[in-house]
């Protein structure tokens, strides 16, 4: 598994996704923890949703072991999954 990097709200980050689906609003939208960057509400670290279509200048990072604790595959904020590890 890779890491993604990527612009998001005006900066910088690198998160481990862990599933992709769509948000109750119908976004499409990635689950991740981040581990590096920017961050609007000032937490630079730890799980995030985010909306794919605000992700810019998408690309691969690192790899990473596996499922983060505290990771749920059953993800209230998602309507419906389509991929997750």
């Amino acid at each position: 598994m890779k890491t993604l990097t990527f612009h998001y709200e005006g900066g910088p980050r690198e998160a481990e996704p862990h599933c992709h689906g769509l948000s109750k609003a119908g976004n499409e939208v990635v689950r991740a923890f981040q581990i590096a960057g920017a961050s609007e509400s000032g937490n630079t670290t730890g799980w995030k949703l985010f909306e794919v279509d605000k992700m810019t200048g998408v690309g691969i990072g690192d790899s990473f072991e596996g499922p983060r604790p505290g990771y749920n595959p059953n993800d209230k904020a998602m309507k419906s999954v389509h991929c997750h590890i």
